[in-house]
């Protein structure tokens, strides 16, 4: 926790974090997802700070170019009402790219994710920046494609580094637009790894994954799995969300990964909060987090111009909104064995301990 500072908006966090007992850090991280920077990199800006007593740097993807935000950088300063609050050690343009590794864990990278199709042909949600970002634009649907992707994420390996010591790849971004283009993908995704004697879980971002007959395919064909529901709100789906993803129900949502789940396969779901009133998220997550096996990737929402700021929730205005979901989450998550792995979202409620444990695992 820190020292009382005599800034007015300081102040009012250090007492947020008292009442809700969240770590500084936590609160911070939080702050700055939600408020954005005011800085002229681009439009999305990646940062890697280190707060006071801290001895790793986070990585954090936040809106840059908000004139309003608390926050500034002066320098390699992060600070709010002029008072530094962290450390800026490197500062880029968040552009999209096919491919990164991701969990280092003091030896080895642990995970990998994948964009593999062209996010211009992505059709969007109303509150994703991915159109304001520059992209790559890549469509890794072939075989070679996607090994020569590999191949350039071989190169960014320490010496005696191997991508067989991968435990997960994830696809993201992947765009898929119906059920079958997600399978052949999914199919060749494996192919192709096991030719490079890696046999990682496969993870991927979708919706549009919801028959039973994929799930049995998935299980025999491409497993191990894991299935990230992309159920991203409760409220307003016509309006917020692409039509593909819009057409998903949230009544039918619990059923989906409950069969996942019996075809042997790992869920999850992604989830953006500030979008529903707080009542519609937490009733809306007590259904879904029963039928997952992984903690849930539930982002803060980031609005990046004046048009994404009516789209969040009267109630997400205030910080206390993202804390109160916080605690719910801890309180409902804890009981069945769930902890947040953080290296998971670069935009998550920034958990430093949960459930009154710390979070030490270098990916955590």
């Amino acid at each position: 926790m820190t020292t009382t500072v005599d800034s007015t908006t300081l102040m009012r966090w250090e007492s947020l974090a008292l009442d809700y007992d969240v770590a500084w850090a936590d609160l911070l991280l939080i702050a700055l997802n939600v408020h954005g920077v005011r800085t002229s990199v681009g439009s999305r800006t990646r940062l890697h700070v280190r707060l006071p007593g801290e001895d790793d740097t986070r990585l954090i993807v936040v809106p840059s170019g908000r004139p309003d935000s608390p926050f500034e950088l002066r320098g390699d300063d992060l600070c709010v009402d002029a008072q530094p609050v962290a450390a800026v050690e490197r500062l880029a343009v968040d552009d999209a790219v096919p491919g990164y590794l991701r969990c280092w864990d003091g030896n080895r990278w642990r995970a990998a994710t994948l964009n593999p199709n062209s996010r211009s042909r992505c059709t969007g949600c109303a509150f994703c920046p991915t159109s304001l970002e520059d992209a790559v634009d890549p469509r890794l649907r072939l075989d070679d494609e996607i090994a020569a992707l590999l191949a350039g994420l071989a190169a960014e390996l320490p010496p005696g580094g191997s991508l067989t010591d991968l435990d997960e790849v994830t696809i993201s971004t992947g765009c898929f637009h119906t059920e079958a283009a997600a399978l052949e993908h999914l199919r060749t995704v494996r192919r192709v790894l096991t030719e490079h004697g890696m046999r990682p879980r496969i993870g991927l971002l979708s919706s549009v994954l919801r028959s039973q007959r994929a799930f049995d395919q998935i299980a025999d064909e491409v497993g191990p799995f894991l299935l990230y529901l992309t159920a991203e709100c409760g409220s307003r789906r016509d309006v917020l969300l692409k039509a593909s993803k819009a057409s998903l129900l949230p009544r039918e949502m619990p059923g989906l990964l409950a069969r996942a789940r019996a075809a042997g396969l790992e869920t999850s779901f992604t989830y953006v909060a500030g979008l529903d009133a707080y009542d519609e998220m937490r009733d809306f997550l007590s259904t879904l987090l029963p039928e997952v096996t992984v903690f849930p990737s539930v982002q803060v929402y980031q609005s990046h111009t004046t048009l994404m700021d009516l789209l969040r929730a009267p109630e997400a205005e205030d910080l206390s909104y993202y804390l109160r979901i916080r605690r719910d989450l801890e309180e409902l998550a804890a009981p069945r064995g769930l902890v947040p792995e953080r290296w998971r979202c670069y935009r998550p409620l920034w958990y430093t301990t949960f459930a009154g444990a710390p979070l030490t695992s270098p990916c955590r």
